[in-house]
């Protein structure tokens, strides 16, 4: 006795297929255009040549702008040979898909933007003004900032990078500074008192500038808000050095001790830790060094200042407040920062372009503070009281 199976389809709908996959549109090869920096005295750059070289390899196109690397002893030649195009023409160089900058263009340079290009620079709100966040909408730029950076694991990657060594090269200028105001030299020697220094702040600034200062000899003393972060650093120096929370009474104690003063916490739209009222308090000749001075300054008395002219005294006391201090390191920060820029293009390239990323990754949306002329950073928005935008609603 035969028995049927019913079924509602064929035998030919029933035989298997081959799997359909989904088939990224590659996109075109990147055009990136790397100008002279203009502002601040600005020596430092995005990419060395032998960063060049391999992504001219992958296939990109490096349009260079003539004598961008100098500031970093790099010379058109080696950009040259690495496959790089020198350009003698500014407004060619930025109009290029991506424009790789340390500091943000000025209004002029944001002329020459293409539309729709992406602009990847530091933002630097406390130095910037309304104008510069509404003439790249005008321009429907897509911006990304280098504060917003963040890697797969959630850590601001470059700006750990830069801290690092701005950290170490707030000691070594506050070194020299202090033996040339003073007389004193920074560490410790038999029979000789120690150079006080003061740390405001115990992230990444702070943890490297203590680091420095302690291999110099010298005697420290750290202060920040965070339990966390004091706790952390206090592990990482193997408990070498006296921390405390921020209580006036005790960093004023501490002020009229010491020989040099490192800020390195930010306080964008918020008031400075150090008065000027404790400033005056603190030794003729004496040395204040206000790292994070480009996004809100932490001692009241600290102006900004640029390499050229990055000192001035006030209340008898040395302050410096140049805002891209690791300057004074080019092309070790500009080694830095390419290995950062090299593995961030190529995994751009492997995912296939800015918009797929922008898609599929929250990291890369975090970086976004505009994105086809729209605002899409609430903070940003309420310091100028400016439109903002949800990254969300605007790529899905």
């Amino acid at each position: 006795m035969s028995t049927t199976i019913f079924t509602p389809f064929t035998e030919k709908e029933l035989i298997p297929k081959e799997e359909k996959l989904e088939i990224v549109r590659k996109e075109k090869k990147f055009s990136i255009g790397i100008p002279k920096e203009t502002c601040l005295d600005e020596k430092r750059l995005c990419l060395t040549p032998d960063a060049v070289q391999v992504l001219v390899q992958a296939g990109h196109q490096i349009i260079m702008e003539n004598g961008a690397g100098a500031g970093s002893f790099f010379t058109d030649l080696q950009y040259a040979e690495a496959g790089a195009e020198i350009c003698s023409d500014i407004q060619e160089v930025f109009s290029q898909n991506i424009i790789l900058k340390i500091n943000p263009p000025s209004l002029e340079e944001i002329e020459y933007l293409k539309p729709s290009s992406y602009l990847i620079s530091a933002l630097q709100l406390n130095l910037n003004t309304k104008e510069y966040f509404k003439k790249l909408s005008e321009k429907k730029i897509n911006a990304i900032a280098f504060e917003y950076m963040v890697d797969e694991y959630k850590q601001f990657s470059l700006v750990r990078l830069i801290g690092e060594i701005a950290g170490t090269v707030s000691i070594l200028y506050a070194s020299e500074l202090i033996s040339q105001t003073t007389g004193l030299m920074l560490g410790g020697i038999t029979g000789v008192r120690p150079t006080e220094v003061v740390i405001l702040g115990a992230g990444i600034v702070g943890e490297y500038a203590t680091k420095a200062a302690i291999g110099l000899g010298a005697s420290v003393k750290v202060f920040d808000n965070s339990l966390f972060k004091l706790r952390r650093l206090n592990f990482m120096v193997d408990s070498r050095v006296p921390t405390s929370i921020i209580d006036p009474k005790e960093l004023k104690k501490s002020l009229r001790r010491a020989d040099i003063v490192i800020g390195a916490i930010p306080r964008l739209n918020l008031p400075p830790v150090i008065t000027e009222e404790m400033v005056i308090s603190m030794k003729k000749g004496s040395v204040i060094i206000d790292v994070t001075v480009d996004n809100g300054k932490c001692i009241e008395t600290s102006q900004l200042t640029k390499l050229s002219q990055p000192i001035f005294t006030k209340h008898d006391v040395v302050h410096c407040g140049v805002p891209n201090l690791t300057s004074r390191m080019p092309r070790t920060t500009t080694k830095a920062i390419s290995n950062f820029f090299l593995s961030y293009l190529l995994d751009l390239d492997q995912e296939c372009g800015f918009e797929n990323v922008l898609m599929k990754s929250i990291e890369m949306q975090q970086s976004l503070y505009m994105y086809k002329g729209r605002l899409t950073k609430q903070a940003i928005a309420n310091k100028f009281g400016m439109q903002y935008h949800d990254i969300n609603l605007l790529i899905f």
